[in-house]
């Protein structure tokens, strides 16, 4: 997967962009607050549909301005494709690919791959569970259309399920379509957490290396896939028959569960509960890591997603790294340099001095929402 070329529109600081770059390494450098991090969130609303800072669609687009517009140019597998999404302040939000709109994210799935680092992905180590099962979503549905769409309707009917419990008091009538709102949510959660349980499955054997690489030997990373009990997560590539037996095990905790989650006016089963347990020499990082040994587990976790992307596709995703030297003890920039080639990467730093753009690199300074090389 190369960017070639980005477009921006009303995106942050920049009025108007457009971007070439070099299929191996670019360094975009520059001082602080002029843009860097806003050229690489551009990319990661093309291939995540949503930015790595967590903020609202609306919060991207220039004060002022009434849409913002991403358009990229890509090469993968041997032809070019060009996707853009379009930002109002409304909310909505258009995805078109070489001139065609799309109704669905799903529908651009694959498009454009990238993988993000940057240094606040600590969060996978020190944060709440939905950020790391924010970051399983964000990599999987660039693989897998259905895993997408599934993701999207399951949100729709969690918020729906959750409006109705809340709201039951009040309205009794409300509670007969509690049972149709469980079976969509058992039907896509049991697809969520197949895709889930399947892909960790891999990523935690490639993590462990990595992190035994980066440590020196000295430290062992697990990672466990985390979801309801009785559901057994060491699934086989029947996916059929893995969602079946996943859908009867919800569906039992569901029936366990139902008269609670009434009274309680909460959502107590389901695929919105999922977590990753990451454990360091066999104690919970959470627990027991530093902030260095933190950051070498979330690197390892990207460079892990990095691997099965290319894997799964044949080619490697685009490596976005956000100012993550400065926040790296030498061992550790050293282990990062060296991993980064093999692939097309986007590094943001304030000493470019310290990468190298040998081999057809490129450097790219940035000032005030403008390219000055």
């Amino acid at each position: 997967m190369i960017l070639n070329t980005l477009e921006l529109f009303n995106h942050r600081n920049y009025a108007e962009l457009n971007a070439e770059f070099s299929p191996g390494v670019n360094v975009i450098c520059g001082k602080n607050a002029q843009g860097k991090t806003n050229m690489l969130e551009a990319v990661c609303l093309l291939a995540f549909g949503r930015s790595h800072r967590s903020v609202r669609d609306r919060d991207t687009i220039l004060t002022g301005a009434q849409f913002s517009e991403i358009t990229a140019r890509v090469s993968s597998g041997g032809r070019e494709n060009t996707l853009t999404t379009r930002i109002f302040k409304s909310a909505k939000r258009t995805i078109t690919r070489n001139g065609v709109k799309l109704t669905t994210m799903g529908e651009a799935t694959g498009t454009v791959t990238a993988v993000m680092f940057d240094p606040s992905d600590l969060y996978l180590v020190f944060g709440a569970p939905e950020n790391r099962r924010r970051e399983l979503d964000a990599v999987i549905a660039q693989l897998r259309p259905r895993y997408a769409d599934a993701l999207a309707e399951f949100r729709r009917l969690y918020a729906g399920k959750l409006k109705i419990l809340r709201d039951i008091a009040e309205k009794p009538s409300l509670l007969d379509a509690i049972d149709e709102y469980n079976h969509g949510l058992i039907e896509t959660g049991a697809r969520l957490i197949f895709y889930r349980a399947s892909f960790v499955k891999k990523l935690a054997e490639s993590a462990r290396l990595h992190h035994r690489d980066c440590s020196g030997g000295a430290e062992e990373l697990e990672i466990n896939y985390l979801t309801e009990q009785g559901v057994d997560t060491d699934v086989t590539t029947d996916a059929a028959a893995e969602i079946r037996r996943i859908i009867a095990a919800l569906s039992e905790r569901q029936r366990l569960h139902r008269d609670h989650e009434i009274a309680s006016g909460r959502c107590l089963v389901g695929a919105q509960r999922d977590d990753l347990e990451l454990k360091i020499n066999g104690e919970l990082a959470r627990g027991v890591a530093s902030q260095g040994q933190a950051r070498t587990c979330a690197l390892s976790v990207k460079l892990a997603e990095r691997d099965l992307i290319a894997e799964d596709t044949g080619e490697a995703p685009i490596l976005l790294l956000d100012d993550v030297l400065s926040e790296l003890d030498g061992a550790r920039r050293e282990f990062v340099l060296e991993r980064i080639y093999g692939g097309q990467v986007l590094i943001t730093t304030c000493e470019p001095g310290k990468i190298s753009v040998a081999d057809g690199g490129k450097l790219l300074e940035i000032e005030q929402g403008r390219i000055l090389t």
